[in-house]
This record gives structure tokens, sequence and C-alpha cells, in this order.
């Protein structure tokens, strides 16, 4: 099971890349009726949750710039940046970098037990697997959101 949680998640990145490339830069921050943020907005949340995610399920340090949690932490919006985003090129090179970490993952390291649980509202997580699989729920939500933005711009 835990070896088709790393497939999914190669998959999965791949389609978010994908969505992006041919978008330009004024597209990403497009924030199209009926949505509170742009595509900008939703490519970083994601790159920021996985890093998170990661960060908890294995103890490496964070890959991402501290100013990212500003950015593109849950309850954030572009209309409330104060300073410039990071660019198309910036955050594509994120989503393949942290593709490639999908990549070095082991059902080993998936099997092994988080630190302490990792609690989200009623929910509770005990192993790397476990917290990684919904990490893959979460940026499949996002990517959703993206191909529907996309269809406004």
């Amino acid at each position: 099971m835990t070896q088709s949680i790393i497939h999914t998640g190669k998959v999965l990145r791949q389609l978010v890349v994908g969505q992006i490339q041919g978008l330009t830069e004024s597209q990403l921050d497009v924030v199209a009726q009926g949505f509170n943020n742009s595509i900008r907005w939703n490519v970083g949340h994601i790159i920021y949750w996985m890093d998170r995610y990661a960060s908890l399920s294995f103890g490496t340090p964070s890959q991402i710039p501290a100013q990212y949690t500003t950015f593109f932490n849950s309850g954030t919006k572009p209309s409330d940046w104060t300073q410039t985003p990071p660019t198309k090129e910036e955050l594509s090179g994120l989503l393949i970098a942290q593709l490639s970490k999908l990549s070095e993952l082991s059902p080993e390291l998936l099997d092994q037990q988080l630190q302490e649980p990792y609690a989200l509202g009623p929910f509770q997580f005990v192993t790397a697997g476990e917290l990684m699989n919904f990490a893959l729920h979460h940026e499949a939500i996002h990517l959703g959101v993206i191909t529907s933005q996309m269809k406004f711009i």
C-alpha cells in the first residue's frame, strides 16, 4: 500500500506541474469570480503544506523560504500580501524539487511512526504514510481548484 502512496504522489505532482506550465505570471494572479485565492496562492499553498507534512513525517528541516508562511499558510490570501510573492519560476522549481523528494521515499519510511501523532480537527495521523496520504488528498483538492480557476482565465 505504501508504494501506491509514493506512486500516486509522483503522478499527482506531475499533474500540478503540467497545469501551470502554460500559464503566464499574470494569469497566476487572477482571482476568478467565486474564488477566494489565485492559482499562485493555490500552488504556493500546495508547496507550503507538502513541506510541512514532510517535516512532520520525516523530521526533515523545511526546504522552503520562511516567508511562505505569510503568503501560503491556511487563512492567507493574495489581497493581504504586502510583499511580492514568489515567481512562477520559483514555484515551479519547488514543485519539481518536492517531486524529486517524493521519488526518494521508500515504503519503509512511510511505515514509520510519527514522533507524536498529528491531530487535524477530529482526525489523527500516527504514521508518516497516513500523514503523507492525507497530504496527497489535500494536494488533489487544490489541483481541482486550480483546474476550475483555469476555466475562467
